[in-house]
């Protein structure tokens, strides 16, 4: 169930909003358009897939033993040959 709330309603009562949110997405207008839209943290989660980021990893036992070989940057140093 989607809650709608304008953002005056949202200011005044961001409890309702956070109850709302359990239950469903909220959507926060401005003006009378969608603006922002509130939901728990686990669905956050959901949308996005729970995709592992290199924090996630450090997290995770044996995260020790991935191969991680990053290409070497070139060209972002000058010598001071260069400059002269």
């Amino acid at each position: 169930m989607i809650t709608t709330l304008s953002s005056r309603e949202f200011n005044q009562d961001t409890g309702k909003a956070k109850k709302a949110s359990e239950i469903g997405p909220v959507f926060i207008t401005d003006r009378g358009r969608p603006a922002h839209v509130l939901m728990t943290f686990s669905d956050y989660q959901r949308v996005l897939g729970k995709r592992k980021n290199m924090c996630d990893l450090l997290g995770v036992k044996g995260a020790g033993e991935i191969q991680f070989e990053p290409a070497k940057v070139q060209g972002l140093i000058k010598s001071i040959g260069d400059s002269l």
